[in-house]
């Protein structure tokens, strides 16, 4: 018996010690990690405020007191895994001046909605079939100053809405971004009655009769289908100092294709510290659905001329809190 259990010990040992090492866990061996993005949602909100001050007291040199404020809110809700990616945010801004002497003017107004969703159907690959919803309008009316009587924009006049598909390449997509999209819808929409009359943003505008009375009213929206580009990068320029990138080119494949709309921003934001920040924009466009106007040879009336660069560029020191 003691034989025969000693052979069946024996027997067994070999034959533990002739299988591969696969079929053991050795308990101090520290265990690989799986190669994959955990699935998850991000939620991200920022609310800032700036504020620029100029104030005189018997300067000869001359000058003007003056106090600008800029109040804006964003929030994201992102989600990302392996294959998906889905980014998607909400914006706000408004800024006023006050200076001495002159009514309270608007210097920024911006209401703005995005959504960019893409897929890849390879683990390692940077390149992802993109769909991407971009939507943007204002809150208050627009004048042009000092003429505080007549409105040139107001609350969905004009209202701007892109949706398309395409490619996007992005080794971190919110990093580097470039996106290709051969058909992309672009509506934009005038809903005041006014200034859809008036034919403003590109839309037709209305039909008069030889004493200036409306037969047909002017259209209050327009649509193409065209071309969209985009590019947007993020980098640290300093330890302090954030540079963000973006830029939009389209074009429209009926109307004057080849013509292409610009939009483009570049951002430096400079970290003081957990709350204290310094912020230097610059956001130049072309629209050519936008024309500028010249004053006529008659008094008080105005010849419509072409479309033409506009630029703002801003600066600013004040405070943003994450929540």
């Amino acid at each position: 018996m003691k034989k025969s259990l000693l052979a069946l010990v024996c027997l067994c040992v070999q034959f533990a010690f002739s299988q591969p090492d696969s079929l053991f866990i050795k308990p101090d061996a520290p265990q690989k990690e799986p190669n994959y993005i955990r699935p998850e949602w991000t939620q991200k909100n920022k609310a800032t405020f700036d504020l620029n001050e100029v104030a005189f007291v018997n300067w000869n040199a001359g000058g003007s007191n003056s106090i600008s404020g800029l109040v804006g809110i964003r929030s994201e809700a992102n989600y990302k895994d392996k294959y998906f990616f889905w980014n998607n945010n909400i914006s706000s801004r408004y800024g006023i001046n006050k200076q001495q002497g002159k009514e309270v003017r608007k210097t920024d107004d911006l209401f703005e909605i995005n959504s960019n969703i893409g897929y890849k159907p390879n683990e390692k690959s940077n390149w992802f079939y993109s769909a991407r919803l971009n939507f943007k309008t204002q809150l208050a009316n627009g004048y042009k100053y000092p003429n505080t009587d007549a409105p040139i924009s107001r609350l969905m006049a004009p209202g701007y809405l892109f949706f398309g598909g395409g490619m996007e390449y992005g080794k971190d997509i919110e990093e580097l971004s470039f996106y290709f999209s051969p058909i992309t819808l672009k509506a934009t929409f005038v809903l005041d009655e006014a200034l859809a009359n008036a034919g403003a943003f590109g839309v037709t505008p209305a039909v008069l009769d030889e004493n200036g009375n409306v037969i047909i009213e002017g259209e209050r929206s327009r649509k193409e289908v065209g071309i969209l580009l985009t590019n947007s990068y993020k980098m640290q320029v300093a330890e302090n100092i954030t540079m963000v990138h973006q830029v939009n080119l389209y074009t429209d494949y009926i109307n004057n294709f080849g013509n292409v709309d610009m939009d483009w921003k570049v951002d430096f934001d400079f970290k003081v510290n957990s709350f204290m920040r310094a912020t230097f924009g610059s956001h130049l466009k072309y629209d050519d659905d936008i024309k500028t106007s010249v004053p006529s040879e008659i008094e008080g009336e105005f010849d419509e001329a072409g479309a033409k660069i506009q630029w703002k560029q801003f600066l600013g020191i004040g405070f943003a809190v994450d929540f």
